[in-house]
């Protein structure tokens, strides 16, 4: 139906929505840096035509939606502290921009997915509005316990580099970041990871919104505790060569979750190749029609919770 701005509380969020609207809703929120681009239309697609109204939004500081500029992110050595002295705002305030871009949609509540940061936004709008969520989904995410979900040495030393400020070092970035966090056990489409890092760069040149966003995971701390109030339906999913989020952060958010179940998946890492598409749509759509459902979906959870 094309991009919309919408006020959501003290924030315009950009969206999209897919499918018909008179069926159930399921809100997909993004990751860290990452537009709602990162949500291939095809994949939402796939997931309307199950019989869902999908939605997919920018978070703040990226994208189309409100940007906080006037803050400045993080230094180098606030980062290795974990400690941001002026974080513009926490995974708390962007769980509250999920919250208000269901009133605004007049959605009384969605089955939510998350992915990476996105799941610790899904986590924390389950745990602090709970008629807000009717599944959770939480995939390739983490606790904020510092002893868990912590990325692989490379990993972290790609993230210390300071942004790329051009169209095309932008893109040569999102291809390096890639070759290191993709998913070996299935194939890499690295002419889509350099369109959508194209079209993002067109959509939003900002360079600092990752780095407000990653304060505001930092200035969150350790979320453990308040996982243990989240009531809905709950599926952790983790790829088993994850090195964004390690896989123990998504063994740690499925024991801190009650009745959660943690299904584990070879060979997948910290990104969403064309192959894994079946899989993660069906293991979506069965979460959300057993929740609505009132009973837990047969599906098998290697690894266990």
């Amino acid at each position: 139906m094309g991009e919309a701005l919408i006020a959501a509380g003290d924030v315009e969020l950009c969206h999209e929505t897919f499918g018909d609207p008179a069926d159930p809703a399921i809100l997909l929120v993004m990751g860290l840096g990452t537009q709602m681009l990162g949500w291939r239309a095809e994949f939402c697609e796939l997931l309307a035509a199950e019989g869902f109204h999908v939605i997919r939004y920018d978070n703040r500081d990226v994208g189309r939606s409100t940007h906080f500029s006037d803050h400045a992110p993080p230094t180098l050595l606030e980062m290795v502290l974990r400690r941001p002295r002026n974080p513009a705002y926490t995974l708390e305030d962007m769980a509250g921009d999920a919250a208000g871009l269901l009133d605004a949609l007049d959605l009384r509540a969605a089955h939510v997915v998350g992915i990476s940061m996105g799941g610790m936004i899904a986590q924390a709008l389950a745990a602090r509005r709970p008629e807000k969520v009717r599944s959770l989904v939480s995939i390739m995410s983490t606790t904020g316990a510092g002893r868990v979900g912590q990325p692989h040495l490379r990993v972290m030393a790609f993230l210390a580099r300071p942004p790329a400020m051009t169209r095309d070092a932008t893109v040569e970035r999102n291809v390096a970041l890639q070759d290191v966090i993709h998913s070996p056990g299935f194939e890499r489409d690295v002419a889509a990871s350099r369109e959508i890092a194209a079209l993002s760069f067109d959509r939003d040149p900002d360079r600092r919104g990752a780095g407000r966003q990653i304060a505001a995971i930092m200035a969150s701390g350790d979320r453990t505790a308040s996982l243990a109030r989240i009531t809905a339906p709950t599926l952790v999913i983790h790829g088993t060569a994850d090195r964004m989020v390690a896989v123990s952060g998504g063994r740690a958010t499925a024991k801190a979750i009650p009745g959660a179940r943690l299904e584990l998946i070879e060979g997948m890492g910290h990104d969403l190749p064309r192959g894994l598409w079946p899989r993660l749509v069906q293991l979506i759509t069965e979460q959300a029609r057993a929740a609505d459902a009132g009973h837990a979906p047969a599906v098998a959870s290697p690894g266990g919770a």
